[in-house]
């Protein structure tokens, strides 16, 4: 049994031996550089090494499994530490934040897309990334509309490279023009960020508290992944450019939200002793600097000098229209 298990698990080991090497080292630095925090080092610490001495491809199943499975289970961790009470915070603004910022960037990314001479699929696959939640929101629109892989991997590759560039620019013009409100500097993450990855990384930058309340707000935009792939499917048949219907597809809500809303209503309804939330909190947190360092160690520069003028702009307009819109309605709600 040790030996099937230690072959299923020896390709991953490599590349999440290194990412919880880069977590730990992050973490100590953290001691040296307090304001700057374990989560921003590693996903430094990452993006250094990663462009650097680490880019063997032995690291990338391990370095995967990190960024993603490892973060995953941290958001369900965080619903130990999550309440109603919490979540009611947000407010009846906060649902209406998302819901306006949702529909401006799959409006604006679709029209974008069209007028650059992109075809319908890609620009939907576009719409839905950046306003539900990257490549997972892609992987659950593609099979919806017949995208081929060609078109699917393509678009991953652009909301990946623009998500990137939002990461790492976002927290310091929440800070400059938000400062100490938490609820906007939250809004403007977790509205506008594409992966649950990014808004993880990018409120790092800022402090756990945001890391909390973006997560919020990040999740509420993949509840409504649902309604993303209904509209897109029903969308797709109407003009035409599907050849079958009622295809079989997996549930389009991530395993890991559905887990985070399950722990939610628990820790809300039942006192749970404070091993569950401490516990949670501490192994959360560790799971997060992991990820983060994985993210940093995955985060290749030659990729946004491969991709033509035509998708960097195309990348870089959705950006603009997603994080104008997000100041805009932040700002007109009063969140």
């Amino acid at each position: 049994m040790f030996t099937r298990f230690y072959t299923k698990t020896k390709p991953f080991l490599p590349g999440l031996g290194l990412s919880i090497g880069v977590a730990i080292l992050a973490k100590s630095a953290a001691l040296l550089l307090p304001k700057l925090g374990g989560a921003t080092l590693a996903i430094l610490l990452g993006i250094i090494l990663g462009n650097t001495l680490f880019k063997q491809p032995i690291l990338a199943a391990g370095t995967k499994f990190s960024e993603s499975r490892l973060l995953e289970y941290s958001v369900v961790l965080l619903g130990f530490t999550v309440t109603f009470q919490t979540i009611g915070e947000m407010g009846v603004k906060g649902l209406l934040f998302i819901l306006l910022i949702m529909a401006t960037v799959i409006v604006g990314a679709y029209w974008i897309g069209r007028k650059l001479g992109f075809n319908e699929k890609m620009s939907m696959m576009m719409a839905g990334g950046n306003a539900v939640c990257g490549s997972s929101a892609i992987g659950a629109i593609a099979p919806s509309i017949e995208a081929n892989d060609e078109e699917k991997g393509q678009i991953i590759t652009l909301v990946n490279l623009l998500g990137t560039i939002m990461m790492l620019t976002l927290p310091f013009l929440g800070l400059s023009l938000f400062g100490d409100a938490l609820l906007s500097k939250s809004a403007l993450l977790g509205g506008t960020l594409q992966s649950v990855g990014q808004v993880v990384a990018g409120a790092s930058l800022i402090n756990p508290e945001t890391v909390k309340y973006a997560m919020l707000f990040k999740i509420t935009r993949i509840i409504f992944l649902v309604v993303v792939v209904f509209v897109f499917e029903r969308k797709a048949q109407h003009d035409g450019i599907v050849t079958t219907k009622g295809s079989k597809k997996k549930f389009p809500i991530p395993w890991y939200v559905t887990c985070f809303l399950i722990f939610c209503v628990i820790n809300s309804f039942f006192t749970l002793p404070p091993l569950f939330n401490n516990g949670a909190h501490f192994i959360s947190t560790w799971f997060e600097t992991t990820a983060l360092a994985a993210i940093g160690l995955r985060l290749d520069f030659r990729k946004f000098l491969k991709e033509g003028p035509r998708f960097l702009l195309y990348g870089l307009s959705v950006g603009a229209v997603q994080t104008t819109a997000a100041l805009v309605f932040i700002f007109l709600l009063g969140i």
